[in-house]
């Protein structure tokens, strides 16, 4: 089922368009990764089955199919991404030693890519294979290639566990055996199980592997996600329940707050949609329309939920990273106004075209030009970050937003996402007393789940749960390494449930590209970017922020500190370890 708008093509029923086989038998766990859809058919794309990012030249184009829905025929942009979490409980352990009981999203997929402090979202070629060992409870924490020994902390890998596909997916071998005992002949139309791709994967899971990979599995921040513009997004969230307290039969949902055009089916607000049981899966569907930094949260009972710490970050990339080298910003810009989607209509009397949006991708006013530019190409701004004192960079430039002229230009990225919680709230949730919501402060200060020193402490933080197994608690480290000549690029998202968060940075300047997912350019072209030595968010908001480190002023080896100016926020509860403090190093 599908339905269309002007401008716009929301799939309704993601369920129906992926050609996945239906069971043989019952079961709640499921996962969803199609190889095709109807916006990324086979047939028109000279990608590897859509696990790859096309080359930006032109619009994707549509016209009227044979079943009355829009189909692509020429241009096919994007691709299928996909990725699996669990919904549950687990620890985490504070930069005092506190150990801190949570609500929480975990990995299950990615997980090599998770732990090495990268988004989870993997294309099908990779979300579709399968675990070729056993897993343990608590992997790939418990896993021989992740070293345990304290005395190698800043050396840490993962050599020994590179899995990132979907946990628990497994042939379906009811349907491989219901099949192949048909009588010779038979239509495949008529067989038990049409339709079953090659290899019997079909979205079924082994319930045993998503349970000791998902169980106490809580991670804060929740998994990273990341996409591109054009893309189609699968994600699938198994609620696995939570062992700390059975007495509580909770749902849960994701909801992508801030997040465009979403359908209300897929928004993860109960009222709207659906929530997902313990012992259930659900597939979300998502067309990454407008570049930028989102976040997402569950929706049930969000103070308590948010408070709780099932709060994750996801961002969407620009089409302007997949502008092939020498072609012009202003161009390709130019080119994207042919798609409804993102199109920068005219609205004037004399010519006057229905338009209900406000322009996501306005034209600069200066033609694409920034003072000091010869011309704005990608050839020209790929030697972004080579200089005199850095000669041999080699980091490659990407784009914060479609902005056709590189502005928002950068050569490395980290998300931050700033999160605080009530140590007493998260007691009174592991036991069984009433949560005073009315008393709620924060006390706790993090950034990506981590408080100072241990945002710049490499590789992911291991928590020992209630199941006696070692878990990675906080994946995401916050440290800031900006490459000599460079630029970084800091997604800042807060979803704090109770406080203003302030965070500061002396001796490099922040330059800020974006507010709540949008280019700061005003209707007319001109960019409202600015710089600033701090900024303050409040819960469900965003920034986007470069630190230019291309003066040569700024040398290798040197250290500034990313922090917050409100004292009660740089402690844990008490003095001395803690708050909204990383490091800035360039190297």
């Amino acid at each position: 089922m599908s339905r269309k708008s002007v401008g716009k093509f929301l799939f309704a029923s993601v369920l129906m368009i992926s050609g996945a086989a239906l069971p043989a038998t019952a079961q709640s766990f499921r996962v969803q990764c199609p190889t095709s859809t109807i916006t990324h058919p086979d047939a028109t794309t000279a990608q590897s089955v859509n696990s790859s990012e096309p080359a930006y030249t032109a619009p994707t184009t549509f016209s009227l199919g044979a079943n009355g829905y829009m189909v692509p025929t020429a241009n096919v942009n994007g691709a299928i991404k996909c990725q699996q979490i669990s919904g549950g409980d687990g620890y985490s352990t504070m930069a005092n030693g506190t150990q801190t009981f949570m609500f929480s999203f975990g990995p299950l997929s990615g997980l090599a890519d998770i732990a090495a402090g990268l988004p989870g979202t993997e294309f099908p070629n990779v979300f579709n294979t399968v675990y070729g060992g056993t897993f343990m409870p608590g992997d790939p924490a418990n896993s021989d290639g992740w070293s345990t020994d304290p005395t190698v902390a800043t050396s840490r890998t993962l050599s020994g566990f590179t899995f990132n596909g979907a946990v628990g997916l497994a042939p379906d071998s009811d349907c491989v055996a219901a099949n192949a005992a048909a009588p010779a002949g038979t239509p495949s139309s008529q067989l038990p199980c049409p339709n079953l791709p090659a290899g019997g994967l079909d979205g079924h899971v082994d319930p045993r592997q998503i349970m000791d990979i998902g169980v106490m599995n809580g991670n804060i921040p929740a998994p990273l996600m990341a996409i591109d513009e054009d893309d189609e997004f699968f994600l699938t969230l198994s609620n696995v329940g939570m062992i700390m307290r059975p007495d509580l039969f909770e749902q849960h949902t994701v909801h992508f707050h801030g997040y465009p055009n979403a359908s209300s089916f897929y928004d993860g607000v109960p009222d709207a949609s659906v929530a997902i049981n313990i012992g259930g899966s659900f597939t979300y569907y998502y067309l990454a329309p407008d570049a930028g930094t989102y976040f997402w949260h569950c929706h049930i009972t969000p103070p308590e939920h948010l408070q709780m710490g099932m709060v994750g970050q996801i961002y969407v990339r620009p089409r302007q990273n997949r502008t092939p080298i020498g072609t012009s910003l202003l161009a390709s810009l130019q080119k994207q106004q042919g798609d409804p989607r993102t199109a920068c209509l005219t609205v004037s009397l004399a010519a006057p075209v229905n338009s209900d949006i406000l322009c996501t991708n306005p034209l600069p006013a200066d033609n694409g030009i920034l003072p000091g530019q010869s011309s704005a190409t990608v050839a020209a701004l790929d030697t972004l970050g080579t200089s005199a004192n850095n000669p041999d960079n080699g980091q490659p430039v990407k784009y914060a937003y479609n902005d056709g002229d590189g502005l928002t230009a950068y050569n490395v990225e980290y998300p931050l996402q700033i999160h605080g919680f009530d140590p007493n709230f998260h007691f009174v949730g592991m036991t069984f007393n009433p949560e005073a919501f009315a008393e709620m402060k924060d006390k706790f200060f993090l950034l990506n789940g981590r408080s100072y020193p241990d945002t710049i402490t490499p590789g992911p933080l291991t928590t020992e749960s209630s199941d006696g197994r070692s878990h990675f608690s906080q994946p995401l480290p916050s440290i800031i390494n900006i490459p000599a000549g460079g630029k970084a690029l800091l997604r800042i998202s807060d979803l704090s449930v109770t406080e203003y968060s302030t965070l500061a940075s002396l001796g490099i300047p922040m330059h800020v590209v974006g507010y709540n997912a949008k280019l700061l350019r005003d209707q007319e072209g001109n960019n409202t970017d600015y710089y600033t030595n701090s900024i303050t968010l409040a819960g469900g908001e965003s920034l986007d922020v470069i630190l230019d480190a291309s003066n040569p002023v700024y040398q290798k080896g040197q250290i500034y500190y990313l922090f917050t100016p409100q004292l009660d926020h740089l402690s844990n509860d008490q003095e001395n370890f803690g708050g909204l403090m990383t490091e800035v190093h360039i190297n």
